[in-house]
C-alpha cells in the first residue's frame, strides 16, 4: 500500500504542463512536483517557474537516481517511450506515460513483462475516459440496463495545418509512430472499447489528404465487436469545426457523447430511452452516478487511490496494448485491402511493428 503524498518528476514540458495544470495540481492531496525534466531549458524553466516547481533537470537519468522521486511521468515525444519506461520502472518507480505508449505489439508485451517483475506500477494516459458523460454510460452498459448493443459511430474530426507539423519529431513514421490513428483518434476508439469491450475484426482505409507529411490524417473504418455490435470510426485533421463524437445504439437506449474535440467523455451525453420504462430505470441509475474529475485531473485520482489501495491501475498496460493492436489492424487492413481478425499475436506480421 502507498500511503502519503507522492512525489512526481515530468518528463517533457510540452503535455507535461497539462499533467501538471489539470492533473497534479488539482490533487494536491495525493501529489507533490518536484521535479521537471526537459532538453529545452528556457520552456523547462517557464513551466517551473509557473507552478513553483523546486527542480530543473535536463538529464533522465539522474532524475531517476533521485531517491525521494515515486512517480515518473513521461510526456516526451513517442520514440522515446519505450527506453524511459523500461529504465523507469527499474529504478523502482511508479510510471505515467502518454499515448501511444511504444512503437510496436513486441514493445507493449516487453513492457507487460517488465511490470510484472517491477516494484512500481505504470499507468497509460487515456484521459478521455474521465468525464461525467463517459462514466455514466459505462454504467448503464455494464449493469445492464442499456440492454444489447446494436451498432455506432465514431468520429474525430480536427484541424492541423502544416504549422502543427514544423516540428522536428511531428508527422514522421520514426519519432511520432503514426498520424492521426495513432495521436489523435486513438482517444476515441480506446473510449469505444472501454464501452462495448474488444474488437474481432476490422477493415480500414487510410490517406494522407491534408499535409505534405509521411503518415496518415485521414483514415475510415469499418468494426465488428465482439459483442455482434457494428461500428464505424472515421477520422481527419482537415475539419473546419474541430469536433469529437460518439454515437451508440443499445436495445433499451441510445447515447450520444458531447461534441466538445479534446474531452468527449465530459457531461452532459444524451441518454435516448427507447421506452417510458427504460427511461425510468435510466434516470435511477444515472442518479446513483457520482461525479467524477474530467480528463487528467480524474485519471490522476484514480490512480492515486489505486495505488492506495494496493490495486491494479485505473487504466492498465494491458489497455494500452489493446489501442495499440486496434492500429495496427488498421494499418495492415489498410496496406493489404483486407480484413483483419483480432487478437493479434507473435504470429502477426506487423507485430514487431506497423510502420512501413
Amino acid at each position: 500500500m502507498t500511503q502519503g503524498i507522492l512525489n512526481v518528476a515530468v518528463i517533457g514540458c510540452g503535455i507535461g504542463r497539462s499533467h501538471i495544470e489539470e492533473g497534479y495540481a488539482r490533487n494536491l492531496d495525493g501529489y507533490r512536483v518536484l521535479a521537471v525534466c526537459d532538453l529545452d531549458a528556457a520552456r523547462m524553466a517557464a513551466l517551473a517557474d509557473e507552478f513553483g516547481i523546486e527542480r530543473r533537470i535536463r538529464d533522465f537519468d539522474a532524475v531517476l537516481a533521485m531517491p525521494e522521486i515515486d512517480v515518473i511521468d513521461i510526456c516526451t515525444p513517442p520514440a522515446l517511450h519505450r527506453e524511459m519506461i523500461l529504465k523507469a520502472l527499474a529504478a523502482g518507480k511508479h510510471v505515467v506515460c502518454e499515448k501511444p505508449l511504444v512503437g510496436s505489439l513486441a514493445e507493449a508485451d516487453e513492457i507487460i513483462a517488465a511490470e510484472k517483475g517491477a516494484k512500481g506500477q505504470l499507468m497509460p494516459i487515456f484521459q478521455y475516459r474521465y468525464g461525467d458523460g463517459a462514466m455514466q454510460a459505462k454504467h448503464l452498459i455494464e449493469s445492464g440496463i442499456a440492454g444489447k448493443p446494436y451498432a455506432g459511430a465514431a468520429e474525430t474530426f480536427w484541424k492541423r495545418t502544416a504549422a502543427y507539423y514544423d516540428n522536428p519529431w511531428r508527422g514522421r513514421w520514426k519519432t511520432e509512430l503514426g498520424g492521426v490513428l495513432m495521436t489523435h483518434a486513438i482517444h476515441m476508439h480506446d473510449i469505444v472499447c472501454f464501452l462495448l469491450g474488444p474488437v474481432s475484426k476490422l477493415f480500414a482505409r487510410t490517406a494522407t489528404r491534408v499535409n505534405a507529411i509521411e503518415v496518415e490524417d485521414c483514415v475510415s473504418s469499418s468494426w465488428a465487436m465482439e459483442s455482434g455490435a457494428l461500428f464505424t470510426s472515421t477520422a481527419t485533421l482537415g475539419s473546419e469545426e474541430e469536433i469529437s463524437r460518439l454515437r451508440l445504439h443499445f436495445e433499451h437506449i441510445t447515447m450520444e457523447s458531447t461534441h466538445a474535440a479534446y474531452s468527449p467523455g465530459d457531461g452532459p451525453w444524451r441518454f435516448l430511452p427507447a421506452s417510458e420504462e427504460a427511461g425510468e430505470r435510466i434516470a435511477a441509475a444515472l442518479a446513483a452516478v457520482p461525479p467524477v474529475g474530467r480528463r487528467y485531473d480524474g485519471q490522476m485520482r484514480a490512480f492515486r487511490e489505486a495505488l492506495a489501495a494496493g490495486s491494479p491501475p485505473p487504466v492498465t498496460s494491458a489497455d494500452a496494448r489493446r489501442a495499440l493492436e486496434l492500429a495496427t489492424a488498421f494499418y495492415h487492413s489498410a496496406a493489404t485491402g483486407a480484413d483483419v481478425s483480432l487478437p493479434l499475436g507473435p504470429d502477426h506480421p506487423k507485430y514487431a511493428g506497423w510502420r512501413p
